[in-house]
């Protein structure tokens, strides 16, 4: 049986981590499973938007103590540096996939649950949500999947590095004070909320969105004036696009565009 569900609906692909008498814990498959699926949506033009959430009130707690964390302290190095380099491929795909990412997130959300949630586009969270970067806890550093490059980013580098050396939880409310959310939302209200933020998302222009997402990406270690004509090499591509046609036809006939994602 998978640890996880996938739901295809309105273009939009739900995620469903589904493990939740383990509060969704990763496993090694789990991981495999999640990484081959983000890297085959760069060819799935049906999905525009992904939507990924936790069963049962919980998003996700990290890997799996005794599945995981207990065969890595009998592993040998070359396998341990093959687990780490494969949950950097998750974290890899997610980022390189064109559909922008949105997470729903109650109740916990710690270790590589945490990265799962900082590797999204977006993130939607509960008061009662608790997130924590919690490796040094487990004797491990904080530069866990990306988190050292992408969470300073986020949040600010003080408030990531207090995170990160400390692994204290932060409630909903601190992480939406401190930008890791966009928003909160009631428990019962979160999951229809990111649904329809990721349904608005697919119904727009899909190459545009997937611009926005691989410049987000690329820009990171540009210099500014590099930054701009690598944008302007972007814009103009896009607007080679039949999208960027019919949104200025749409304006002209006084109608809602519809986008097509070419």
């Amino acid at each position: 049986m998978t640890a996880a569900r996938y739901d295809l609906q309105d273009n939009v692909l739900q995620i469903t981590l589904d493990r939740p008498r383990r509060r969704n814990a990763l496993t090694f498959e789990l991981y495999a499973e999640l990484r081959d699926r983000f890297r085959s949506l760069s060819a799935e033009a049906g999905i525009r938007a992904v939507l990924l959430t936790g069963a049962d009130q919980n998003f996700c707690s990290g890997g799996d103590v005794h599945e995981i964390i207990g065969p890595l302290t009998r592993a040998v190095p070359s396998e341990l540096l093959e687990f780490t380099q494969m949950t950097g491929d998750l974290v890899k795909a997610m980022r390189a996939c064109p559909q922008p990412i949105v997470a729903a997130i109650d109740g916990t959300c710690a270790g590589a649950g945490a990265i799962l949630a900082m590797a999204s586009d977006l993130r939607f969270g509960t008061e009662r949500s608790r997130v924590a970067f919690l490796f040094v806890r487990v004797g491990l550093a904080g530069c866990d999947m990306g988190a050292c490059s992408i969470l300073p980013r986020i949040i600010g580098l003080g408030r990531a590095s207090e995170l990160l050396y400390t692994g204290r939880s932060i409630s909903g409310r601190e992480a939406y004070d401190w930008g890791f959310y966009n928003a909160l939302r009631a428990p019962e209200e979160l999951l229809e909320h990111a649904w329809a933020v990721a349904r608005e998302l697919a119904s727009g222009p899909a190459l545009a969105h997937a611009m926005t997402k691989k410049m987000l990406r690329e820009e990171w270690a540009l210099p500014l004036d590099e930054a701009i004509q690598a944008e302007a090499i972007a814009q103009a591509r896009c607007m080679e696009s039949n999208d960027f046609r019919r949104a200025y036809e749409a304006f002209v006939a006084k109608r809602a565009p519809l986008f097509e994602g070419n």
